[in-house]
């Protein structure tokens, strides 16, 4: 029962009259939750969009590469041009056809191309003379061959206008093959003349794979499929068989080079013309690989020319692949090169 009277000295307990303390919520009202679901609406719509213009610059992109490739394939398909495009032809000149570059069927300077231009300036009637304006450390001795027997016919059918190989930094290995069907070569003292010979390089790394553990697994059919692998070394038979296909290579080199220069070569085998050396254009005047020392320009002023026509195909399409395709490798046809500069393992070339 309560005390009564009550003590005048205590407080009165009003706890159960007081109302509850509030408790503060940490979850966000209404209004606060609208305004973060439009935040995060906002950002996707903003992403959505972002990537719809990034989808369209690609296409666009896509779409202008394309048109690039369109108009050029279609200036191709009709006859490539010529270089002659708004030359004047028509007085006496000099014509001039350029050989640079590794030869070979996949590059500027291959048979198709380089016959085709020497045709064309020998059957202009004011074309005075031609010149083969030579800057190769060599490449394949079909192209070779191919541009050789097209300069010799072309001499034959029109023996009254003269052939001249003009060799600038190098003339080498098939470049020298082709320059030795024109009638006079000249050279710069300091060109790099010769180099009539065939390799073909070899390597065996079986020792380095298996220190680092790798297995050759390669299957043939035939016996001698591999014979270049470079997991093996070669046996004595397939090493005799190589060397009697470079020796048939290097007889062909020798028997062109004869037939171009003649009497003109000084003790073939005493100065070691056929090994593979070469020599500067200075030397090779004297040994009779060159006949004189010129260029483009002095040949102009000593045929008392004062025009000289680049009949080089100029072809833009072969240019735009050139410097943005990759080239890959030719395969086991094309492996044999006549080639100063050095190649890949399995490249017989002419030295």
């Amino acid at each position: 029962m309560p005390n009564w009277p009550p003590d005048p000295n205590k407080r009165p307990d009003n706890s159960a009259n007081q109302p509850a303390p509030m408790q503060q919520s940490n979850q966000p009202s209404g209004q606060e939750w609208r305004l973060i679901e439009n935040t995060l609406l906002a950002s996707v719509v903003e992403q959505r969009r972002a990537r719809r213009w990034s989808i369209f610059f690609k296409l666009l992109t896509f779409g202008y590469i394309l048109l690039i490739f369109l108009t050029i394939g279609r200036s191709c398909s009709t006859e490539a041009p010529t270089g002659l495009d708004g030359i004047d032809t028509s007085k006496p000149h000099l014509a001039v056809v350029e050989l640079q570059g590794t030869i070979s069927s996949g590059d500027v300077a291959n048979a198709y191309d380089v016959n085709d231009a020497l045709t064309r300036a020998f059957e202009n009637s004011n074309s005075k003379a031609v010149a083969l304006d030579i800057n190769s450390p060599g490449g394949s001795p079909v192209q070779s061959d191919e541009i050789w027997q097209t300069m010799m016919d072309l001499r034959k059918e029109y023996p009254d206008k003269k052939l001249y190989a003009v060799i600038g930094d190098m003339g080498a290995s098939g470049a020298y093959y082709i320059a030795s069907a024109a009638d006079e070569i000249y050279v710069n003292p300091s060109s790099l003349v010769g180099s009539i010979g065939v390799i073909m390089p070899s390597y065996n790394v079986k020792g380095l794979m298996d220190k680092v553990g790798v297995e050759d697994r390669t299957i043939t059919a035939g016996e001698y499929k591999d014979i270049l692998s470079l997991s093996r070394p070669l046996t004595a038979y397939e090493e005799q068989h190589v060397e009697k296909v470079l020796d048939n290579t290097h007889k062909h080199f020798i028997n062109a080079v004869k037939e171009g220069r003649g009497d003109r070569l000084k003790n073939p085998e005493q100065n070691k013309l056929f090994s593979g050396l070469f020599w500067t254009g200075e030397q090779s005047i004297e040994l009779g690989l060159a006949d004189k020392k010129g260029s483009i320009s002095s040949l102009e002023k000593q045929l008392k020319l004062d025009n000289v026509v680049n009949y080089t195909p100029s072809d833009p399409f072969q240019l735009f692949m050139d410097r943005f395709a990759v080239k890959l490798g030719a395969g086991v046809g094309s492996s044999i090169n006549l080639d100063l500069l050095p190649q890949e393992e399995g490249n017989a070339q002419m030295r």
